[in-house]
């Protein structure tokens, strides 16, 4: 599943941070800090995919090297608390390739050195092997003052002032967020990321009257675990496949963790499960099939996708509530002032069967004979056909129809015997 993730740190000298010692940990490089005297080597380090420099036009040639690139960063700093770097943490897709990945790092690296006129250096890291394999990420160190051929200039104080330096980190989410959907899309994804605030998705949501996905965003951000936790999660890890069990969290924040991401990978199967049942309901209204029609081919589309894992009675349930809440809106037709049978004869069917099993309100929609849908629905094939049992489904069932036709005449009797004797008491019979 798709998940965005951006953040902004800085390298400070109050904390302790250098950007020669931040460089080489993140490119897996030896460098030598000539401000401070140590040698920073890091090439044994693991993981680390691809490394590139990216400056602006006209910099000066020495800037392509890591080692030179960094150590005139911390040169042009003279005080004791400068920010001399700052670093982008992207979160890549691992739902596309790694040349795709590389691309869309490369781009928003791009539009960093011609939005602010820095030195951007980019280190692209793989899953750690005892991790999530689908942690591909990448650390984009930039420079805090502009590259320009005579060296580095002024400040980027755009990015550092109270009052610009969010909007600024949040058009860059923006652009971030862009990038990754372009590329999703290429490669034929459903699934998007959205860098705005979950309070804000939620309410776009509700606006658009789309609930499922309301619901999907009423939650808390993901708790991050960090690096204690995280470690200790990978040791349960090892051990729970070493001795053949399930995996089960030990931390707390792990615990937060897992469940969150359990939930938004149920809410992202129903989303996509009911995306599936309304797009084959719409293109079943447009191709003129009636509301009960366009009905059961949406089952049989999820069907067909979900063979093999079968949905219980509450999920045919809801899909059945939502054929019957959805038609109200996708019917496009001429309505009369007459209340509509159909939808209510629905409605009262599922109501009667609540408690019970759900497929027994399939039941009586399905009919049509068709194996791969009486697979799905629990139903024996060869039962009678949709103009058929729309008879009883539409109508009352057939032996109640003839019960209350004997009643009916014998009332009708009964009411013209009346008739008689009074009229021969008028009459003097």
């Amino acid at each position: 599943m798709a998940s965005y993730h951006l953040s902004v740190k800085t390298i400070k000298r109050s904390a302790g941070r250098s950007s020669t010692a931040a460089a080489a940990y993140r490119a897996g490089e030896r460098i030598e800090c000539q401000r401070e005297g140590r040698l920073h080597d890091y090439t044994a380090k693991r993981g680390i995919a691809e490394t590139f420099i990216l400056t602006p036009e006209n910099a000066p040639s020495w800037a392509q090297d890591r080692s030179s690139l960094w150590n005139a960063a911390e040169e042009r700093e003279t005080r004791r608390n400068s920010v001399t770097a700052r670093e982008w943490e992207l979160a890549l897709p691992s739902e596309i390739s790694a040349e795709d990945r590389s691309q869309i790092t490369r781009q928003f690296a791009e539009e960093l050195v011609s939005r602010y006129g820095v030195a951007v250096d980019v280190a692209i890291h793989a899953p750690h092997r005892e991790g999530d394999q689908r942690n591909h990420h990448a650390h984009v160190l930039t420079t805090t003052r502009k590259l320009e051929p005579e060296g580095f200039t002024t400040k980027t104080r755009v990015l550092d002032s109270a009052k610009t330096g969010g909007v600024e980190i949040e058009q860059m989410r923006g652009v971030w967020a862009e990038l990754q959907n372009h590329a999703l899309e290429r490669v034929g994804e459903v699934e998007r990321v959205d860098h705005r605030s979950l309070e804000v998705q939620r309410e776009e949501a509700l606006s658009q009257g789309n609930a499922p996905k309301a619901e999907e965003l009423d939650r808390d951000p993901e708790v991050k675990l960090g690096p204690a936790a995280n470690a200790m999660e990978r040791r349960e890890m090892r051990a729970a496949e070493r001795e053949g069990r399930d995996y089960e969290p030990v931390t707390e924040r792990g615990r937060a963790v897992h469940a969150a991401r359990h939930t938004r990978a149920l809410f992202a199967e129903m989303r996509e499960r009911l995306e599936l049942a309304r797009d084959t309901y719409g293109a079943e209204r447009e191709a003129g099939q009636g509301r009960v029609s366009a009905g059961l081919a949406a089952l049989k589309a999820v069907a067909a996708k979900e063979r093999g894992a079968r949905a219980g009675p509450e999920y045919i349930r809801e899909r059945l509530t939502w054929v019957v809440g959805r038609s109200k809106d996708r019917d496009d037709t001429p309505k009369s002032e007459r209340r509509n049978h159909t939808r209510e004869r629905l409605k009262e069917i599922m109501d009667r069967d609540a408690g019970r099993d759900g497929q027994a309100a399939v039941h009586k929609l399905v009919g049509h004979g068709d194996p791969e849908l009486d697979e799905y629905t629990g139903c024996d094939a060869g039962q009678p056909y949709v103009n058929e049992r729309l008879k009883d489904l539409l109508n009352k069932p057939r032996e109640k129809l003839e019960i209350e036709n004997a009643r009916d005449q014998e009332k009708n009797q009964e009411v013209e015997k009346d008739r008689d004797i009074d009229r021969g008491a008028t009459y003097g019979v």
